[in-house]
């Protein structure tokens, strides 16, 4: 079985896609993890 043939701009819009997943992935992360010590620190 072989792996399809990319061209240049479908490499590059497949990149710019995972980019953005894991920006927005490590945002959501981010947020989580402010709303816990926001819950720490106002909880105290």
């Amino acid at each position: 079985m072989n792996a399809p043939v990319l061209t240049p701009e479908e490499v590059a819009r497949r990149r710019k896609a995972v980019l953005r997943t894991a920006w927005v992935i490590g945002g959501i992360a981010f947020a989580i993890f402010v709303a816990f010590i926001g819950r720490a620190v106002l909880g105290a």
